[in-house]
């Protein structure tokens, strides 16, 4: 059994963006009004309420994989 595929249609920025968000939101412990200050300095403009909905949406695939890469 294949593990569904993230779907990024119909989205406004590119999916390595996204996937960085994510990635910084559920990897560190970061606020989500950290992570969209560290997307503008690298001249990103999102809003912290965008990385909430793409957590919401993505979060659980991103954390799964963490997990299962990060060593006992």
């Amino acid at each position: 059994m294949s593990t569904p595929t993230i779907s990024y249609k119909n989205h406004r920025f590119p999916p390595q963006i996204i996937a960085h968000a994510v990635w910084l939101y559920f990897r560190f412990p970061l606020s989500l009004r950290l992570v969209e200050e560290m997307l503008l300095e690298r001249g990103i403009v999102v809003s912290y309420e965008t990385i909430r909905r793409w957590g919401r949406k993505f979060g659980a695939a991103y954390a799964k994989r963490l997990r299962r890469k990060t060593p006992s």
